[in-house]
């Protein structure tokens, strides 16, 4: 036994690798190793015999399956060590790149104009998508015979046989939010709409689903130059430059008197510079609002009076960022989108915009 015992603890204590510890526990524990060969010679002995050689002998296993085990651990240790030794980290160096997803340019000016607005007083007003054709059509007097409620240029609900609610519409512009901010809030109100809005159209400049934002203020004495003024404000801060503006007389149903808008501009290598140059662009629609939507909004005509405007979300975005088609706003990958997209941190103010 002391035989074994020497032998076994000095050639575990002396291994060099897992590999050379894994024979030695075969050799002396495993299924035919020499401490367990002597325990079958156990069955041999007489009682008084295995009285005192089977608890020498277990203890003699206990003791060699301890050493392998502490052996283990100690060629663990100092395998981590030698790692620790020859690899290193330097935590100063900087991670991978990674890549970082970028704000839409149509959200990017949502929050633009939005802010710009918001620094002229005016709260931000929001309503359904669906529209019943009162609030899109009537409330804003639009007549039956408008060549907007035709099937052609509108996206109509479908109705049930036997419904008899009124028609709805997926909205063509976010004018109905307007009717339903003065149905709620009444007199006085400045006020701006954006959103989702459809139409039945599509090319260059048109999709079937656009952005609009189009402002609203009510109030006693306000005037077209009070209009005038809003919108240079808005254009200036916008585009970062003092941009001149040109009122054309026009016709909305829902204003009267109603203009177009036209900014100063210039061309150059085919591409529009705003601020600059004898040349305009119409970029919205106008007017002092009409006492029939006044009146749909339950408010009265003959204390009140404001004006309204209206203009596309996504031609703004065009215009200011050189963005030449109004389809990859909505077909474009992700290339696209990492060029003229925007990072999260460029917060739009009415100080020059981003």
């Amino acid at each position: 036994m002391d035989d074994l015992k020497a032998k076994y603890l000095s050639a575990i204590a002396g291994a060099g690798d897992e590999s050379t510890l894994e024979e030695l526990r075969l050799q002396a524990v495993g299924k035919k190793g020499e401490v367990s060969l002597k325990m079958r010679e156990l069955g041999k002995m007489t009682p008084e015999e295995r009285q005192t050689a089977g608890p020498a002998l277990n203890a003699l296993k206990d003791e060699i399956n301890s050493a392998l085990a502490a052996k283990k651990v100690a060629l663990a240790d100092a395998a981590l060590d030698e790692r620790l030794r020859t690899e290193w980290l330097d935590v100063t160096l900087p991670t991978r790149p990674t890549r970082q997803g970028t704000v839409h340019p149509v959200s990017q000016v949502w929050e633009e104009c939005t802010a710009i607005f918001a620094d002229m007083g005016f709260s931000v007003a929001e309503g359904p998508q669906v529209e019943s054709d009162w609030y899109n059509f009537d409330a804003l007097n639009i007549p039956g015979h408008h060549p907007a409620r035709a099937e052609m240029d509108t996206f109509y609900m479908h109705r049930a046989e036997g419904d008899d609610r009124d028609p709805h519409v997926l909205r063509t512009h976010t004018s109905p939010v307007q009717i339903r901010s003065m149905q709620e809030h009444g007199a006085p109100i400045r006020t701006i709409s954006p959103g989702r809005v459809y139409r039945a159209d599509y090319d260059q400049t048109h999709t079937p689903m656009f952005h609009q934002i189009e402002g609203l203020a009510i109030d006693r004495d306000i005037s077209m130059a009070n209009l005038k003024w809003v919108l240079e404000e808005f254009f200036s801060a916008y585009f970062g430059t003092k941009v001149k503006t040109r009122f054309r007389a026009s016709h909305f149903p829902f204003t009267e008197p109603s203009a177009e808008v036209d900014i100063q501009c210039s061309w150059k290598d085919g591409t529009v510079v705003v601020g600059e140059g004898d040349d305009w662009l119409e970029v919205l629609g106008s007017g002092m609002v009409h006492p029939h939507v006044l009146k749909s909004g339950g408010v009265d005509p003959s204390e009140w009076q404001g004006f309204a405007f209206g203009m596309g979300i996504d031609r703004m975005a065009m215009l200011k960022y050189g963005i030449p088609d109004l389809r990859a706003f909505f077909d474009s990958d992700l290339r696209w989108l990492r060029h003229y997209g925007f990072s999260a941190l460029q917060v739009p103010t009415i100080r020059g915009g981003v």
